[in-house]
Formats: structure tokens, C-alpha cells, sequence
């Protein structure tokens, strides 16, 4: 007569597969993996080291800029921005741009949109705008500060470019990063207004 053998349902775990600890190799592992990865990408993208963008002031010119009551104003600015992707292998994805202008702190045109778009390696792009504010609020001391600069016969307007930019390196493609691009205009003033300037390199942060 054969002898039955029955084994308990826990010795029976002991001699099978430790689910557990099959489960925490599979973390490690891809943990593992993970890391990896990022310490790659991380290395490229220290060896490359990208370079923010450059912006300079091609051509600015004011069309109308006066009081149509007592604190509101109307403006009419159109300025053309040079961009230039000074990187040899990464490429800028630029997103949400939006150009504006301010004069003395407070800002004398509404937003305006441009297109996104891609800029390649050593690219360059320019960028033009129509920059309008009607029934504008501004401070009570707005009035008497142009006319100031009018018979100085000078202006400083802050002509600004908000945005947010992706660097591209092969087919990897960053997260987005806030761009700020103010270019200080020096401008000659007068009662007709038709004011230029041109060649004034803009300050940008990343």
C-alpha cells in the first residue's frame, strides 16, 4: 500500500514562485531602467548646454498715441523683432506669444497673439506686430508725461514679448519654459508722431 503525502497549502507557497519578491526585482528593474534614461538624456543635454534665444528691435514705429479723455488712451504701435537661434543642435518650439507695449510702467497696448513656430539650428525669424490700445486706462499723471517727452523730443517705450519655448534636441522634446523678452526702445518724439527705431538689442530670460 502507497503512502499519501498531502502537503499544507503553506508549504506549498514555500516551494512555488515568491510573488513578492518577483514583484520588487520588476520595480528595481524598472526603477533601474528609468534612471538610466533620465541620467542620458540629462548628459545630453548637459553636453550641448543650450543657448537662450536672441531678440533685437528691428524697426518700431508709433502712429497714434493720445488722450481721448481724461485717464483713457489710444495707441497704434507697429514693430518688427529679430529672433535668431543661436544653438547648433537644438532646435526652439515657440508657443503662446504674445507682444505688448508699455511706456513708464504701464502697459499702453493690449496683447497681441502671434503664430507659434519652429526655429531651427542657427535659424532666424522676423517677427511683426500691430500693437493696438483704445479707451486704455492709465495713470492721471499719463498726460503730462508725454507731453514732457514730446518737447524733449524723445520717448523710452518698453516693447515686450512673452512666451513659452521647448528645446528639441534630435526627436526629444523638453517640457515648456516661460520666455520674457523686453526690448528698450530710445525713440525720437515729435507732434507727428512718425517716430523709427531700429537695431536695439532686447534683454531675454529663460
Amino acid at each position: 500500500m502507497s503512502i499519501i503525502s498531502v502537503k499544507s497549502p503553506k508549504h506549498c507557497a514555500k516551494q512555488g514562485v515568491n510573488v513578492e519578491k518577483a514583484y520588487k526585482k520588476l520595480v528595481c528593474a524598472g526603477s533601474a531602467l528609468f534612471t538610466t534614461i533620465l541620467s542620458i538624456i540629462l548628459l545630453v543635454w548637459l553636453i550641448l548646454h543650450p543657448t537662450k534665444p536672441e531678440f533685437s528691435l528691428k524697426e518700431a514705429d508709433i502712429y497714434l498715441l493720445n488722450l481721448s479723455n481724461v485717464n483713457l488712451l489710444n495707441s497704434s504701435i507697429q514693430l518688427t523683432l529679430f529672433s535668431k537661434n543661436p544653438n547648433q543642435k537644438i532646435g526652439i518650439y515657440y508657443d503662446e506669444l504674445q507682444v505688448y507695449a508699455t511706456y513708464k510702467g504701464q502697459q499702453i497696448t493690449l496683447y497681441t497673439s502671434l503664430p507659434p513656430f519652429y526655429q531651427g539650428h542657427e535659424d532666424t525669424n522676423l517677427l511683426s506686430a500691430s500693437l493696438v490700445g483704445i479707451g486704455l486706462p492709465v495713470a492721471p499723471s499719463f498726460g503730462y508725461e508725454v507731453e514732457r517727452d514730446k518737447n524733449v523730443g524723445r520717448l523710452v517705450l518698453n516693447l515686450k514679448l512673452n512666451a513659452r519655448l521647448r528645446w528639441k534636441v534630435g526627436t526629444w522634446v523638453s517640457g515648456k519654459y516661460r520666455l520674457n523678452v523686453n526690448c528698450v526702445a530710445v525713440m525720437a518724439f515729435g507732434p507727428s508722431l512718425s517716430t523709427g527705431k531700429q537695431g536695439t538689442q532686447c534683454s531675454t530670460s529663460v
